[in-house]
């Protein structure tokens, strides 16, 4: 099918277009060019980019809705970040798993819970205050409805009163959150099913989007893998409905035409280094293992797209306030991936790139971590940011300032105290190492070795002193040398801690254990950057606003990728994805 290029371009002009091209274009040789395409290669009624929670709900509701649809997906396997969860899903508002265990939601209450200003956690960061009014009525709304629609398409939710597990800032009033069950379905950590003791009782975003992707395919969504969307076509510059987008496959454009609407569903910015420091300029280079990778990336593509034709971004406080998960410690160390909810297995179809399964730290009593110059920065022990769950706050007045005063002011935390840096003038707070002796593998029946650890890599060295240990820690992302006399007095003096019974330097409890027998180990432990909770501007049908404030006719945006809204988890992109899907259609 030909088009006439006079009025089709790829790119609006101004600083968001000047912003996204330089973002996604590091070779301006190499980039497209920014006229449109002469002919499509494809064509259907709704084109959604990205198979994860948002996307693939989008593409079921506009297929069952009597529309053709492409589901455009980057890498060769379906599924996105969703599927990396655990599977935790606070959709409320009054479901159906709700009225069995007698819980009694409303949309209003989901709606007062999700936009109370006066919830602060213990450094003073709000968790609700930022949330856009408009965008959380129509999460409240159609809540319900959301999760009777993932139930009618295969999903199974562990048989139990819902709780608080796996939850941030989805609200003070009552417990919301359900779990996927992952059934038969094999998980994609291991290549297999679960254990069949476990397959209706754990929780995992295998059982979330193993069946939603089956029900996709069932109903006719027609899933292009390894097409990464490069750009989106827009009838005039600024102006004019959206038609089409190019993808990238196989060394090849494809330029795909939309007759009614594209739904960007690429799942956020976490691993876009370049994007991710507009929030926080701190998040250089080695924060190199983010939650999802390597089966999914988070590369603001569908952000970036969207920037290029006019998209305003939106809600970028709730992006860069120090609450819940969108940066937390290391669950694994010892490997690249080390997100807390995420481990991979030699089985995976990505083990080749994840390398090593991590050692997954049980009590960070057996460990210290120190800076790339050795040096300690904070109490091991400590916690990663908070966020508001069910009865956090009780006594709750919806709305008081009262609510405030039964929170107790603790301003610190690892994280922040990680990422400080070693005073050298760079932003990044550079690689965290922790160190540990061949007593704490005993304790925490730990093997450091390969598969479980990645010496390749260059995330986890092994010496028979203190001193060879710091030189031997040569990486990538370690950029200055590790000084042995810095770590050896760093051992040394920490070992006394342990004999008085007191950390004299950060009051961690105890401390309990000597580091004294060889071999040493250093594992990689940098923070691990999660959740991304600012990206488009999108009103309550989910359409793309410009930076006039003005929607942009045909482009709809849903999940990590859209901005206004702080909730930590799958409801938020099912929910969109719900939405989005409906008015695309329409």
């Amino acid at each position: 099918m030909s088009v006439n290029r006079r009025n089709v371009l790829l790119v609006g002009g101004g600083v968001a277009a000047s912003l996204a091209f330089s973002l996604a274009s590091p070779n301006p040789a190499s980039s497209q060019s920014m006229a449109g395409p002469t002919r499509w290669d494809r064509e259907a009624d709704i084109v959604v980019i990205g198979s994860g929670a948002a996307g693939t709900v989008a593409a079921i509701v506009a297929k069952e809705s009597n529309a053709s649809v492409i589901l455009l997906e980057a890498q060769p396997h379906t599924g996105g970040h969703a599927i990396c969860s655990g599977g935790n899903i606070p959709l409320g508002g009054g479901t159906s798993v709700q009225k069995k265990w007698g819980v009694q939601d409303s949309p209003d209450l989901v709606f007062q819970d999700l936009t109370d200003w006066s919830i602060v956690e213990p450094n003073g960061a709000a968790d609700y205050r930022y949330n856009d009014r408009e965008i959380i009525r129509a999460f409240a709304d159609n809540c319900a409805a959301t999760c009777e629609f993932i139930l009618a398409h295969g999903v199974v939710v562990v048989d139990k009163a819902p709780d608080i597990r796996g939850g941030g800032s989805v609200g003070n009033s009552l417990p919301r959150e359900m779990h996927a069950a992952p059934m038969d379905w094999p998980l994609i950590q291991t290549g297999k099913p679960a254990d069949p003791a476990n397959r209706k009782t754990m929780s995992t975003g295998n059982g979330l989007m193993q069946p939603l992707i089956a029900a996709a395919r069932n109903v006719g969504v027609e899933i292009l893998l390894s097409h990464k969307m490069k750009s989106v076509y827009r009838e005039q510059p600024n102006a004019g409905p959206v038609i089409g987008v190019s993808a990238e496959n196989e060394g090849r454009t494809i330029n795909i035409r939309a007759h009614k609407a594209i739904v960007l569903a690429t799942g956020g910015s976490t691993t876009n280094v370049n994007f991710r420091r507009m929030f926080d300029p701190r998040l250089t280079e080695e924060y190199c293992g983010a939650a999802g990778m390597p089966w999914s990336e988070q590369d603001a593509s569908g952000e970036i797209a969207g920037m290029a034709v006019g998209a305003a971004l939106w809600g970028l406080a709730n992006n860069t306030g120090e609450f819940g998960s969108k940066i937390t410690k290391p669950g694994t160390i010892g490997c690249q991936y080390g997100y807390v909810n995420l481990r991979w297995f030699p089985g995976s179809e990505v083990f080749d790139r994840a390398r090593a399964t991590g050692l997954k730290v049980q009590n960070w009593q057996d460990v210290i971590t120190v800076n790339m110059i050795g040096k300690r920065f904070y109490d091991e022990t400590g916690g990663p940011f908070s966020a508001n769950n069910y009865h956090d706050v009780n006594p709750y007045i919806p709305g008081s300032y009262l609510n405030a005063q039964g929170i107790r002011w603790n301003s610190q935390n690892y994280l922040n105290a990680a990422m400080a840096g070693i005073g050298d003038g760079h932003n990044g707070g550079g690689a965290i190492w922790a160190i540990f002796d061949a007593e704490a593998v005993a304790r925490e029946k730990w093997d450091p070795n390969p598969p479980n650890v990645d010496f390749d890599g260059g995330f986890c060295f092994k010496a028979d002193t203190i001193d060879d240990l710091a030189r031997k820690i040569v990486m990538k992302y370690q950029r200055v040398p590790m000084p042995s006399a810095n770590l050896e007095a760093t051992v040394a003096r920490y070992n006394t801690f342990v004999d008085r019974g007191r950390d004299e330097d950060f009051s961690k409890p105890g401390p309990l254990y000597k580091i004294a027998k060889p071999p040493f180990y250093a594992g990689w432990a940098t923070p691990v950057l999660h959740d991304t909770r600012a990206g488009l501007r999108i009103n309550a049908k989910c359409q793309v606003v410009d930076m006039n404030g003005e929607i942009m006719p045909g482009l709809y945006c849903g999940g990590e990728s859209a901005g206004g809204f702080s909730l930590h988890g799958l409801a938020r992109a099912l929910t969109q994805g719900y939405i989005a899907g409906k008015n695309a259609v329409a």
